[in-house]
């Protein structure tokens, strides 16, 4: 800094005699401190107001010395500390710039001490009004300092109401989305509130944060609200693990909330897929591991035992292969849960599927569906041989194959117990290269099997009739049959020795008390240029009678 210290003239005496009774006027004061020698008198005082002046910042220490260059210093100081602070940033003024003001201020009050202690204040001030004036103006950059830190502070609350606002926003964009989709939305919502309660405690954002965060359990748990459960799994489950990553102090009541509604909805999701798709077992599964003690746990075994009866009752309705596969569901289901009270309950669902079974392939039957007919019963017989209506199964699958190539042997159920009365016999000899395996319904239901021919040929479509079964002297292989009067329908199924080319046929014939009945099977020859032969006229179709023998194609 400039100085302006030098020696001033130094006084020479009286001036020139101003006449009258006075006497001599005295010389004026000296304008600067000698630079030797010691201070002028108050020095230390006008030292000390200089240096107060100087630490306001407004430079007034400079301005009483004169010294107007230094003043102009301060003056762009703090200018630049204005203009760095101002408008009020959260963050405060950057220390550096800070720093710095402070080193000016600090130099500009010893620099100003320094020249006051060899200088005089000129005009009227005197040292003590310059100390007091100094104390009185330290208030303002204290002020200034003060109202700062508040409008900082504000704009800090501000700022964190923002981020408030900001994470509200969130949770407005994410309930409108399922919730896989929205989950991070949600996150991010609240990681700002977590760290508005965490780490700024004290501000008006954090107490609003306990607000925020019930309504940010509401908006994540809409789908229970809403009565829609299974979409309620996954957002109740993530609610209840919270308590893992955010203060319990900050969720209050709403770190366990999520335990009875998470319950309700893995009960009434299970239940709602009991037998279907899924079968439940999952969610019934999760409730009883996690809430085994929940009233809703209490609930799983009821539930499943009454579906199981609604099921076995249905059976006896409208659709009782759909309830046969309800039930194998509900076995599945309660035998994968970890209850030994409700696995149990699989034994109930198992009667359940066999008296099932045997209703499906009836129904099967009746409604002219004989294929699956056919399988089921077969099924159910293969399965439940001990069962009592495995028998009558076996003959519903025969009649069932019999009409899926003559439909008129499906217009009514094999009788389930054996006729009474006379018995007339039908034997029926094989002229055919190949075994053949006869399938027969009417009063009674059955099958035969007869051997192949041995030396026995294929027939022409014209000598068939006349030559089958005429051979003298040739041991045709036989099956001899009792059966009682009435309608009946024959299959004839080539079975080992033919060729993919020899056709089952299927006919039928009314058997009268009386007489004795023969039918003889062969095998016509099919065109050498594997053209279809002409369908044999009616009057010697091949067919049982009291007369002579059918034959079979």
């Amino acid at each position: 800094m400039e100085s302006d210290d030098r020696y001033g003239a130094a006084g020479q005496g009286w001036g020139a005699d101003r006449g009258g009774e006075d006497g001599p006027v005295p010389p004026p004061p000296p304008s600067r401190a000698p630079a030797v020698g010691p201070p002028p008198p108050g020095a230390p005082l006008r030292a000390v107001g200089a240096a107060l002046l100087n630490l306001t910042g407004l430079g007034l220490g400079y301005a009483l010395l004169g010294r107007w260059t230094r003043a102009a210093v301060c003056w762009a100081a703090t200018a630049v500390l204005l203009w760095a602070a101002l408008p009020a940033d959260p963050d405060g003024v950057p220390g550096g710039v800070l720093a710095g003001y402070l080193l000016v201020l600090v130099a500009a009050a010893a620099d100003g001490a320094r020249i006051a202690l060899r200088s005089a204040l000129g005009g009227a001030w005197r040292p003590v009004v310059a100390v007091g004036l100094g104390v009185v103006l330290l208030a303002v950059p204290t002020g200034g300092a003060v109202v700062y830190g508040s409008a900082r502070d504000e704009a800090r609350e501000q700022m964190l109401l923002d981020r408030l606002a900001a994470g509200d926003e969130r949770v407005a964009t994410a309930s409108g989305r399922p919730f896989d989709a929205a989950k991070g939305e949600y996150e991010r919502a609240l990681d700002a509130y977590r760290a508005l309660g965490e780490d700024h405690p004290g501000s008006r954002a954090a107490k609003l944060v306990p607000d925020r965060l019930k309504a940010y359990y509401d908006a994540v748990s809409a789908p229970y609200a809403e009565k829609r459960l299974c979409e309620a799994v996954a957002p109740l489950t993530y609610l209840r693990t919270l308590p893992d990553s955010v203060d319990e102090r900050l969720l209050g009541p709403l770190a366990a909330w999520p335990d009875e509604p998470l319950a309700a909805s893995l009960y009434g999701c299970g239940v709602s897929r009991l037998g279907g798709p899924g079968g439940g077992g999952t969610e019934l599964g999760e409730l009883l591991r996690t809430f085994p003690g929940s009233a809703s746990a209490r609930q799983v075994g009821p539930a499943i035992g009454k579906r199981i009866k609604e099921q076995v009752a249905a059976l006896e309705g409208a659709e009782p292969c759909a309830a046969t596969e309800v039930l194998r569901g509900l076995g599945a289901t309660a035998s994968g849960l970890p209850d030994e009270g409700v696995k149990a309950l699989r034994g109930d669902a198992d009667e359940g599927v066999v008296d099932g079974v045997y209703a499906c392939g009836v129904d099967q039957f009746e409604d002219e569906q004989f294929g699956a007919a056919r399988t089921t019963l077969t099924d159910f017989a293969r399965t439940y041989r001990s069962d009592g209506r495995a028998r009558q199964a076996r003959n519903i699958a025969i009649a069932a194959e019999i009409a899926d190539d003559r439909p008129a042997a499906g217009k009514r159920l094999p009788p389930s117990k054996r006729p009474g009365g006379s018995r007339m016999e039908l034997v029926i000899s094989n002229d055919a290269p190949n075994a053949v395996e006869v399938l027969y319904t009417g009063p009674v239901t059955g099958t035969a099997t007869l051997k192949a021919c041995a030396g026995c040929e294929r027939y022409s479509a014209s000598e068939g009739p006349r030559r089958a079964c005429g051979a003298s002297g040739r041991d045709y292989p036989k099956a001899r049959l009792r059966l009682p009067a009435g309608e009946y329908h024959f299959l004839y199924k080539h079975g080992t020795g033919a060729t993919a080319r020899v056709d089952s046929y299927s006919s039928g014939t009314k058997v009268q008390p009386g007489y004795t009945y023969t039918s003889c099977t062969y095998v016509i020859e099919r065109s050498p240029f594997d053209l279809d032969l002409p369908q044999l006229p009616d009057s010697i179709r091949p067919a049982l009678s009291p007369w002579g023998a059918g034959s079979s194609r």
